[in-house]
C-alpha cells in the first residue's frame, strides 16, 4: 500500500476508533458508521474488507493504545510492579473504555467462533501483550520463567476481571479484586 492509501487508511481508522469509543458498536453499520465519519461504505470495504475487518482493527489500534500507555507508565513511574499494575488497573476501569472493553469481547468471541474476518484478533490478543509485560518484568529483577508466568497470570486475571466489571457494574468489587491480586505481588 502506497503512502496516500496508508495515510487515508489510518485517518478512516481513527475516526472509527473516536466513533466506537463515543457511540458502541451494538448497532453498528458500515453505511451508517461511513456517514458519521465522512467516507462512504465502500471506501471502509476498500480499506478493510468487512465490517469484522474494521472492528478488528478498532479493537488492534485500541489494544496498541493500552500498550503505549502500559510503556508510559513504567517509564515515567518508575516504580515497583504492583505501583505500575494499580495505576493500569486505573486507567482501565476509566468508565470511558467501556464501549472499547465490550467491542473487545465481542469480537474475541466471534473471533474463537471463526466468524470471517475475525481471525486476526486471534493472532494479537494474547502475544502482544506477553512479551512486553515479561520485559518490563525482567527489568524489575525477575527470572525469565517467573516473568513468562506473571504476564501470562496478570493478563489473563486483568481480562477476568474486566468482563466482570462488564457483566456486573461492580467496580467497587473489581477493584477490591485487583488490589488483591495486586497484593500477591507485593509479598
Amino acid at each position: 500500500m502506497t503512502q496516500e492509501p496508508r495515510q487515508a487508511r489510518d485517518r478512516l481508522l481513527a475516526a472509527a476508533v473516536d466513533y466506537v469509543a463515543e457511540h458502541g458498536s451494538a448497532d453498528l453499520t458500515l453505511r451508517g458508521l461511513a456517514a458519521a465519519i465522512n467516507t462512504s461504505h465502500r471506501m471502509l470495504i476498500y480499506h478493510f474488507g468487512s465490517k469484522e475487518g474494521l472492528l478488528v482493527e478498532v479493537v488492534h489500534a485500541v489494544e496498541e493504545r493500552q500498550r503505549a500507555a502500559l510503556a508510559e507508565l513504567e517509564a515515567t513511574t518508575g516504580g515497583t510492579v504492583a505501583d505500575i499494575a494499580r495505576e493500569f488497573a486505573r486507567r482501565l476501569t476509566d468508565p470511558a473504555l467501556r464501549p472499547n472493553e465490550r467491542l473487545f469481547f465481542e469480537m474475541y468471541g466471534q473471533a474463537l467462533q471463526g466468524r470471517p474476518g475475525t481471525a486476526a484478533l486471534l493472532d494479537s490478543a494474547i502475544t502482544p501483550w506477553l512479551e512486553p509485560a515479561q520485559e518490563m518484568l525482567r527489568r524489575r529483577g525477575y527470572d525469565a520463567e517467573t516473568a513468562r508466568a506473571h504476564a501470562r497470570l496478570s493478563l489473563a486475571v486483568t481480562r477476568g476481571l474486566l468482563l466482570d466489571l462488564l457483566t456486573t457494574h461492580d467496580e467497587a468489587g473489581v477493584n477490591e479484586a485487583m488490589e488483591y491480586f495486586i497484593s500477591l505481588w507485593e509479598r
